[in-house]
């Protein structure tokens, strides 16, 4: 049963900049938000216990990252609600730092945006 739901498991990813980037450089964000999204994908894992008890959530962290790609600051903005899952978003943070460089066209010396973090169980 453990190894089917393993191969059940999916993690799901997607990140929103807060800011809309302008259609002059629409493509280098688009390209970076894959980027990053790719990032946190492969360094995101499934904690064995959740897997084990089907636990599922969803947790929103809003992020602050330099132009190199570190991650200044983040903050869990909606938990996911199970203590395994959001104890798994602090760690990610740490996994995942630097995040890939910005693209020198979007501008602002640091970037802001909320990341929503699932896991879940198909």
């Amino acid at each position: 049963m453990f190894a089917r739901i393993m191969m059940a498991a999916s993690l799901l990813v997607a990140v929103a900049i807060a800011a809309t980037p302008k259609d002059s450089f629409a493509a280098g964000a688009s390209d970076w938000q894959m980027a990053v999204a790719r990032t946190i994908a492969d360094k995101q894992v499934y904690p064995r216990s959740a897997l084990m008890r089907q636990m599922e959530g969803t947790a929103k962290v809003k992020m602050t990252v330099d132009r190199t790609g570190a991650i200044k600051s983040y903050e869990v903005v909606q938990a996911t609600g199970v203590r395994v899952l959001d104890n798994e978003v602090e760690r990610l943070m740490e996994r995942v730092n630097p995040l890939p460089k910005p693209p020198s066209d979007m501008g602002d010396e640091y970037l802001t945006f909320i990341l929503p973090l699932s896991w879940a169980l198909q």
